[in-house]
């Protein structure tokens, strides 16, 4: 039998842990310790696992069971594995540099248990050729052992959607690759064994891993072009909404929607593929342009709230702003690198007061990454609001809607509003605003 085990146990690498418990023992390693106690606890603050799914494949050690989810900090449950996963981040840096620090750290982990015949694959978003180049010469110096000699490599991307609970990880057709055709097909049967959606054997690890990467970028280029047309519409007075949905009519129109555009992959992976691009000798105009185009936005939004406060006659330093939301994307706690604090950024240097509320994001979280305080509900920053008392909230001379969650859908705004707050919408969905992005 097979034991698989899992590096890193965040947005993907639990669900994917937890699908092949069902029918693998598998060890879900990470070396939080916090993260392991909640998880073993039978909770995921990620909210990607109900607690329900996720007690039902947890065991307390996996000695003669013949599947579940044991999950651990201790390099000695994972010795005996045959196949590891990495799903470890791969971010960027202060300055949009391809940071594979994690990508090293979970390499060398692998590295000290590999044995004889083992297959290491990799999930991380990566650039085309990072597994080849920059992972398995690391897993050969610590290890000691030779790579499709004495041990093996794949690549399967993931294709994990934070808070998507529709397209969960086994509904999702899957890429798989191999460093040998051997291992092809062994990287292949394995994932196939547990994604019901189905497989796609790609021809080589590069291929993979670039088409994982193209798929990103792709998407955050389409999101420039009609982030792109709200700036021009804005100017001629027209509703950006309107059009898209005039145009959305023709049978092959992509559907896209105007937005800020974060998260851990649409944001950050089309600047791997531009640095191997500018790496091999070529300068990525269209994709470098998509993303200048896409990080403008945070600050876009704030210009647009300040000049119709200005148009309402508010003054704008010194003025109070509720900003509804924090995380990147609607419905999820997930803040890596959400473009929400670009706006934030931007509202405070023209020295407006932001307070900002959030019901999904954790607000050590948000403290942690950014230094902004969140409230997690309304009462914190409100306390005249909590029941028994006689509401009569703060007034606020501009409200913000910076993520479409569904607490927001109904949300009463009259009580924080005074007679001439802006109410800008980023997402477009509340009944009435002043204007949307």
């Amino acid at each position: 039998m097979n034991k698989i085990a899992i590096i890193g146990l965040g947005y993907v690498g639990l669900p994917l842990a937890r699908l092949f418990a069902t029918k693998y023992p598998v060890v879900g390693f990470d070396i939080n310790q916090n993260r392991i106690q909640e998880l073993r606890s039978g909770t995921d603050s990620t909210l990607e696992v109900s607690d329900e799914i996720l007690q039902a494949v947890l065991v307390e050690d996996l000695n003669n069971k013949p599947h579940g989810l044991l999950c651990s900090a201790d390099m000695n449950d994972i010795k005996d594995a045959t196949y590891f996963i990495v799903t470890v981040p791969t971010p960027v840096d202060k300055n949009n540099r391809p940071d594979l620090t994690p990508l090293y750290k979970a390499s060398e982990t692998v590295g000290k248990v590999l044995k004889k015949g083992d297959i290491v694959i990799y999930e991380s978003t990566v650039y085309p050729g990072a597994t080849e180049e920059e992972c398995i010469p690391v897993l050969e110096k610590v290890s000691g052992l030779q790579f499709n000699v004495d041990f093996f490599a794949g690549y399967s991307p993931e294709r994990i959607n934070p808070g998507d609970k529709e397209h969960t990880v086994e509904k999702i057709l899957k890429v798989t690759s191999g460093s040998t055709p051997e291992i092809g097909q062994k990287v292949d049967a394995l994932y196939k064994s547990v994604i019901t959606a189905g497989t796609h054997l790609a021809p080589t690890i590069k291929v993979a891993e670039a088409a994982k990467v193209i798929e990103n970028s792709q998407r955050d280029i389409n999101i420039a072009f009609v982030n792109e047309l709200a700036k021009i519409f804005n100017l001629l007075n027209i509703d950006t909404h309107a059009v898209l949905e005039a145009a959305g009519t023709k049978w092959n129109f992509l559907p896209f929607k105007p937005g800020l555009v974060g998260g851990h992959c649409i944001g950050v992976d089309p600047y791997y593929l531009a640095q191997k691009a500018q790496e091999a000798g070529y300068h990525p105009e269209i994709i470098l342009a998509g993303r200048r185009l896409n990080d403008s936005m945070g600050a876009y939004v704030a210009s647009q709230v300040v000049k119709l406060m200005i148009k309402k006659g508010i003054t704008v330093n010194g003025a109070q702003l509720l900003l509804l939301g924090i995380t990147f994307k609607e419905n999820c706690p997930d803040v890596r690198n959400t473009k929400i604090v670009d706006v934030v950024a931007a509202l405070k240097e023209y020295g407006i007061q932001v307070t900002i509320y959030d019901p999904w994001a954790n607000p050590e979280e948000v403290k942690h990454e950014y230094n902004l305080v969140c409230h997690s509900e309304l009462t914190s920053c409100h306390p005249e609001l909590v029941s028994g008392s006689h509401p009569s909230p703060q007034k606020y001379d501009a409200i913000v809607l910076g993520v479409a969650h569904k607490e927001f859908l109904n949300l009463n705004l009259e009580p924080f509003k005074n007679r001439n707050t802006v109410v800008y919408d980023v997402k477009g969905i509340l009944k009435y605003s002043d204007a949307q992005l």
